[in-house]
């Protein structure tokens, strides 16, 4: 299935993963490396294509990381981004130098429809730009396709050798057909036949697993979220009654969350597995008592799953496999793949937990993307309100709860959230249903967490002494920035209302404006 294959050469730009998925969208496999990876090994992988992507630097200066120029003379179409241009350029023999005038932005390109990377693209179209260093001279053998008003060469080509060079970038949003010229250029270009598809992937993992786990056993620590579910739904299809999943239900989780994680997993549910529901809130609650300080909380949170999970494990026994809901933006992060700075580390990328008595590990997920998980997941029958459910940190209500966490806090944002979610729902819902589209201020994540103010308010003629609660709602593609999301003051009015009236300890109710950065999306 993976036979086509694009590679992706990672010069440290902040759109990585982006260029990665934008090719995954046109059901081509692709997967990103550092520039540092030798040529010798991207030729044993018999790439179709090769994308070079942007980055920080200036391509001429001393230390710039650079390439071989032989990667240009193996016969494989390449195609330069931003960076990536400059640097085939540079190698080649043109010319890059200071722009005298910076672009960035959303900007106007005129393009050469007669090539075949702006095949179907209009001749005036809006793209992205984000450069200091523009290209001055072309190589010898290649033909300038694009150009702005401030840029002569927004794109050049050597059709004879399938070279290309974009000076924008096509896989960010802003770039209006940005799609379409990924597209031309992996499909058309490259030659691919676009055989990544999720029911292929689905089908070939769960004969790999059946070859890979034989008459095995295998362990999964299941939380409920998407990554881990989709993982169970997988190995539940290839092994049965060989797989156990261990849910740990630690008590933060959202209001009605560990029931609807059983119903699809359990003895009632519609997968063949061994499911173990650990009901471990009041150990949780007491091991956090007192505890106010946000990083000490997730290491308690932290380490006691860890525990809980390493006593179930040793009911069970032995296993041969230790299962995780790996995915690849999580061996990116990690610095496995790519040339991007370590994001963050990963509990399961990298290392093995040394409280398990397993052979080996077992990670089905570990090439998809988070948009391809979903997908997954909805070929395997997981009910949609699962695969598309909201991210959720691994500590919980726990780090949206400001200060000591304790039963009867979890309960008020728990109610206070469901009431929040609900209702923002229930207008989206009714705007599609007027639009026949989503509404413009329609947020990608949105909760409720509780504050550890408390202050004097009125109900019923009495006085009050309670806690505020805040409610937080964003706009991101990414998550690594993000802007407060602009809903309908009724729609807040309404929420208010009902929290106030109806989740018990409350008397005041807030809306965070604040953007990521300088706040994050989470609470602590």
């Amino acid at each position: 299935m993976n036979k086509e294959k694009v590679i992706v050469i990672d010069f440290g730009g902040q759109y990585n993963q982006l260029v990665a998925r934008r090719v995954r969208e046109c059901n081509v496999y692709c997967e990103i490396y550092s520039y540092k990876t030798d040529i010798e090994q991207i030729k044993a992988m018999n790439p179709k294509g090769i994308i070079l992507t942007g980055g920080p630097n200036s391509c001429y200066e001393e230390g710039a990381p650079t390439y071989t120029k032989e990667l240009f003379e193996l016969g494989v179409p390449v195609l330069g981004l931003c960076y990536g241009a400059q640097l085939m350029m540079h190698i080649l023999g043109g010319k890059v130098e200071k722009a005298p005038v910076r672009e960035y932005g959303k900007t106007e390109v005129m393009v050469d429809k007669s090539s075949p990377l702006f095949t179907n693209v209009e001749e005036k179209t809006i793209c992205w730009m984000s450069h200091f260093d523009y290209i001055s001279k072309v190589a010898d053998g290649f033909k300038i396709i694009a150009h702005t008003a401030d840029c002569p060469v927004a794109a050049a080509q050597n059709a004879e050798k399938n070279l290309y060079a974009i000076q924008f970038h096509p896989e960010v949003l802003h770039t209006q057909e940005g799609t379409k010229m990924l597209y031309n250029f992996v499909r058309e270009v490259c030659g691919c036949a676009g055989t990544w598809k999720m029911d292929a992937f689905v089908e070939n993992t769960i004969k790999e697993i059946k070859e890979k786990v034989g008459d095995g056993k295998v362990l999964l620590a299941l939380s409920g979220g998407v990554d881990s579910s989709v993982a169970a739904g997988l190995l539940s299809r290839a092994i049965g009654k060989q797989l156990t999943c261990v849910f740990v239900d630690h008590g933060l989780l959202r209001k009605d969350e560990g029931d609807e994680v059983e119903n699809v997993f359990g003895p009632n549910g519609n997968f063949d597995l061994n499911f173990i529901r650990v009901n471990a809130q009041e150990r949780y609650y007491s091991k956090l008592a007192g505890v106010t300080e946000p990083e000490k909380k997730r290491k308690i949170i932290g380490e006691e799953f860890i525990r809980v999970f390493e006593e179930e494990a040793k009911k069970i026994g032995a296993v041969d496999f230790l299962a995780q809901g790996t995915i690849y933006p999580d061996v990116v992060e990690s610095g496995l793949g790519g040339e991007s700075a370590v994001i963050k580390s990963h509990h399961n990328v990298g290392g093995l937990p040394d409280f398990v008595d397993f052979k080996e590990i077992i990670e089905p997920l570990r090439d998809l993307f988070k948009d391809e998980v979903r997908k997954a997941g909805l070929e395997l029958g997981i009910p949609e309100h699962l695969v598309f459910r909201q991210p959720f940190p691994g500590p919980g209500l726990g780090i949206r709860i400001i200060g000591e966490v304790t039963a009867d806090k979890v309960r008020i944002v728990q109610d206070a959230d469901f009431i929040y979610r609900s209702e923002v729902d229930k207008a989206v819902a009714e705007y599609k249903k007027a639009n026949g589209k989503a509404p413009a201020w329609m947020p990608n994540q949105y909760f409720a967490a509780l504050t550890n103010m408390r202050s004097v308010g009125v109900m019923g003629d009495e006085r009050t002494y309670d806690y505020a609660v805040a409610l937080r709602a964003v706009n991101t593609i990414d998550f690594m920035t993000a802007e407060s999301a602009e809903i309908p003051f009724e729609v807040l009015q309404t929420v208010m209302s009902r929290i106030i009236n109806e989740v018990r300890g409350v008397n005041r109710v807030f809306y965070d404006l604040t953007s990521k950065p300088p706040g994050t999306i989470e609470f602590e």
